[in-house]
């Protein structure tokens, strides 16, 4: 299993938006991004920071409902 990178905010919505993700509005340094599925629609919130903690971007990956792998595949 690979190690969670520390990456800058803008690596992780370019590969989230690859994924389907859209950035629907940026409060401050807080961007929020959704994605709709057949039965939900997904909600997180990426913030504009450069490194994002790796312990930061492991969450966002929870809450997005994908694998640290695929993500990598996603950069």
């Amino acid at each position: 299993m690979s190690k969670v990178p520390s990456l800058s905010y803008q690596k992780i919505i370019a590969a989230l938006r690859r994924d389907g993700w859209i950035v629907v509005r940026q409060r401050g340094s807080h961007i929020r991004l959704e994605k709709k599925l057949s039965d939900e629609i997904l909600k997180i919130t990426v913030p504009a920071h450069k490194p994002v903690k790796r312990s930061t971007l492991a969450k966002i990956l929870k809450q997005a409902k994908i694998d640290l792998d695929s993500f990598l595949k996603l950069l």
